[in-house]
């Protein structure tokens, strides 16, 4: 309001200002009322932003979840597949030498190779184990066998992963320590 406009509204005559009270008695109880108003402000302000951190947390989380899940929804599927794959193998690879240059078989081949890649666009890629240390977290030991110490002497299955984690071990022999030798005729015999 205008100073005129408070002339106005009391008919003219001029508002009185309010009385000043210094060290009135009211004011310090007024003091304490704002502080304990501020305080309790910020006690509300700090709790709103807990809040509101929690919440772009939990929306981080549940997306970072959401993306887990789709990367490996299709975890069984192609778990399933794998036998096919290795069948696949075994079949080009029990292929007679005298058939190897004939066009159903290089078909074959192409559609191993197409399987496979296909795989590995879904993020399916092979555990390398053959000569590789035993890695209890890829191998499964099938048993132990003559050659060098914890290192994997054959490949039974092949083993896969999807996305960097495990989705099958490869099933594997693992060296003991012995030393392969052939077997050397008794001297006895002379």
């Amino acid at each position: 309001m205008m100073p005129g406009e408070m002339e106005n509204l009391n008919n003219g005559e001029p508002v009185p200002d309010a009385p000043e009270t210094e060290g009135a008695p009211e004011t310090p109880d007024l003091e304490q009322a704002l502080a304990a108003e501020k305080k309790r402000a910020e006690e509300y302000l700090a709790s709103w932003q807990r809040a509101q951190a929690d919440f772009i947390n939990f929306k981080r989380r549940n997306e970072q979840e959401r993306l887990e899940f789709n990367k490996f929804a299709n975890a069984n599927l192609l778990l399933g597949l794998l036998p096919v794959l290795d069948d696949l193998e075994r079949a080009i690879e029990a292929i007679p030498p005298r058939f190897a240059k004939h066009d159903w078989v290089e078909g074959v081949r192409l559609v191993e190779r197409k399987f496979k890649t296909s795989l590995e666009g879904q993020g399916v890629k092979p555990i390398l184990a053959l000569g590789m240390a035993f890695d209890p977290n890829f191998h499964e030991a099938l048993r132990q066998d003559k050659g060098p110490e914890g290192m994997v002497i054959q490949e039974f299955q092949k083993g896969y992963t999807l996305n960097g984690k495990l989705l099958r071990p490869a099933r594997v022999v693992v060296g003991n320590g012995e030393e392969d030798t052939p077997e050397q005729p008794d001297e006895q015999d002379e």
